[in-house]
């Protein structure tokens, strides 16, 4: 026998005809000659597929085929030496929903309505607009499906008549015959471009497009808590559909402008909080701003700059929850001192007992002398 259709699929000579559909369409999708222009090995061994498919898909077939596997001997069946024929074979029929996206259309007797396409804006608010919700509105321009016909394209919505070319299908069947099976293509017909429908006399509103183009107003309700570049999805707010289909939807992408004292990371509010020599000495109260007012914030004796404090749920609220208000502290250190205020600071640095207080300054002075044998700071 020339060839085992049971190893083309690859599949047991006992396995069920599920196991042999699941087979064949996995292989069908691999060497479909449509993934594969002009490599003819594809071709060939896609011809294989189907020829082995047809044959153990028929109960009858495949009996007959396994008598001929197990009496070699007996003489041919059916042309399964030389290869089998594959006559009448439908393309379309079996392959329908597997690669109409290749053939251009399914089994169904019409295409599907398509949806409008989306429209994209943009919405600018402010930095609290975005964290306590707000209302905007905004306008733009659309093509609605229009009033007067409908959609339909056709005066009054009624000037119509039954394609003749596609007797009213919207899809024209195109078939192709080869040695080995047939195909049959399915395409949406030219004339009436898969409606079905010849206008008679468009309709004089829309000039025959089935829409009309009209600005859009609408009040824009915007959550509390978005964020920069969050999207908000209005639906049917988009192109009207040309073929009776949905209108597409309306994307709203939210841009937030910065904030003179704020700055955020998901809920998280980050204030810079400058504060002065002495409060960072001896420790003091500060007020702090929240996003509804502000609050008093003791700083602790001895704080130094750059030190973080988090304050729990003082940042953006959401139905997700609150999140929380980082302080960063940053020590601003005074830039024009008297001879008097220099001669004090002078007599205070020298009473001060380095090694306990200044612990960074010590160990960094001492990793430095160690490795270069320099004090950093004489």
């Amino acid at each position: 026998m020339a060839q085992n259709y049971y190893e083309i699929l690859g599949v047991s000579k006992t396995a069920s005809q599920d196991e042999i559909k699941s087979a064949y369409r996995k292989l069908a999708r691999q060497y479909h000659p449509d993934l594969h222009p002009g490599d003819k090995a594809c071709e060939e061994k896609f011809k294989q597929i189907n020829e082995a498919n047809e044959t153990l898909s028929d109960p009858q077939k495949r009996s007959q085929y396994d008598y001929t596997l197990d009496h070699p001997n007996a003489g041919g069946f059916g042309g399964f030496g030389g290869g089998f024929s594959g006559g009448g074979f439908d393309f379309g029929d079996i392959f329908g929903d597997i690669f109409s996206q290749f053939t251009g259309g399914g089994r169904s007797s019409r295409p599907q309505a398509q949806k409008g396409e989306d429209i994209t804006i943009e919405l600018s608010i402010s930095f609290m607009d975005a964290i306590k919700g707000c209302t905007r509105s905004v306008s733009y321009t659309r093509n609605e499906t229009c009033s007067s016909c409908k959609g339909t394209r056709a005066k009054n919505g009624t000037e119509f008549t039954k394609c003749e070319k596609c007797n009213g299908t919207g899809q024209i069947r195109y078939v192709s015959q080869s040695s080995i099976f047939q195909t049959v293509n399915v395409r949406p017909c030219s004339d009436c471009h898969g409606t079905g429908k010849k206008i008679k006399e468009p309709c004089p509103d829309c000039k025959g497009k089935g829409y009309v183009k009209k600005k859009t107003e609408l009040q824009i309700e915007i959550p509390a808590g978005v964020d920069n570049g969050n999207i908000l999805k209005k639906r049917g707010l988009g192109e009207a559909s040309v073929n009776g289909g949905p209108a597409g939807d309306l994307n709203i992408i939210i841009s937030v402008l910065p904030h003179k004292i704020f700055k955020r990371k998901g809920a998280d509010l980050y204030v810079e909080l400058p504060i002065s020599y002495k409060t960072a000495v001896f420790g003091g109260k500060v007020q702090v701003p929240g996003v509804d007012d502000t609050f008093t914030y003791t700083v602790p004796e001895g704080t130094q700059s750059g030190k973080m404090f988090c304050v729990r749920s003082k940042g953006v609220k959401s139905r997700m929850g609150s999140g929380d208000l980082y302080l960063t502290v940053v020590v601003e250190v005074p830039k024009a001192l008297t001879k008097e205020q220099k001669k004090q600071l002078e007599a205070l640095d020298e009473s001060i007992d380095n090694d306990k207080q200044y612990v960074k300054i010590k160990a960094y002075q001492d990793n430095v002398n160690s490795l270069y044998g320099v004090d950093p700071y004489k």
